[in-house]
């Protein structure tokens, strides 16, 4: 019944149509960002440009800010599951983040999903249940969400599963640790600014 409880909890309540409405836009937008922002930076900024070839700071800043509206804002699990999972499955289908380190990725889809899910819940656990602190509920989703995927990440290594050493290996320790940590730290930012906004307009209309 907690569990339960838990999913079904939001900042800021929404009528059903309005519910189905924000989850289809989060989940169109949470699926086109990684396929298409590297392509449009790329456009605007040059291929060749610092920007272009890191576009996973970007990426990853707007899909994680879509999940921590997720945590505090998106009703019921299965929904949740949805915008956990596209993400990663868009970024490695495109090959347009990780390039030539994709295939390598393909092995770290449980571990992101699983991370993802951690960030999501404890959003959902402590900031909207519990009513933490919303930064000290962002640290620990934060690192929870990155122990989780880089953690696994050095096991896949240790295992030769992942090469542990070389290009491949360099990019992906950046991109699956520090990355991580400054892309979810970014969004936490910009989610405080939108929790905000919701409890605001919720308070307007009571």
């Amino acid at each position: 019944m907690e569990k339960e409880n838990c999913f079904n909890q939001v900042v800021y309540p929404l009528t059903k149509k309005g519910e189905i409405v924000q989850w289809g836009i989060l989940s169109i937008f949470i699926f086109l960002v990684p396929m298409i922002i590297p392509q449009l930076i790329g456009v605007i900024f040059g291929k060749a440009s610092w920007i272009a070839t890191n576009s996973q700071y970007v990426v990853g800043t707007i899909v994680n800010t879509v999940l921590i509206v997720a945590g505090i804002n998106v009703k019921g699990w299965k929904q949740i599951a949805g915008l956990i999972t596209l993400p990663s499955i868009s970024a490695i289908g495109s090959g347009l983040i990780f390039k030539s380190a994709s295939i390598y990725t393909v092995y770290m889809i449980p571990a992101i999903w699983l991370g993802n899910f951690a960030l999501v819940y404890l959003y959902r656990k402590l900031s909207v249940q519990k009513k933490v602190n919303y930064i000290l509920t962002s640290i620990a989703a934060i690192l929870l969400k990155v122990a989780i995927i880089y953690l696994c990440f050095r096991l896949f290594t240790l295992v030769t599963v992942i090469p542990g050493t070389g290009k491949i290996f360099t990019a992906l320790n950046l991109s699956m640790g520090m990355n991580q940590i400054i892309t979810a730290s970014i969004a936490a930012v910009i989610g405080f600014g939108i929790n905000l906004g919701f409890c605001k307009r919720q308070k307007a209309e009571v």
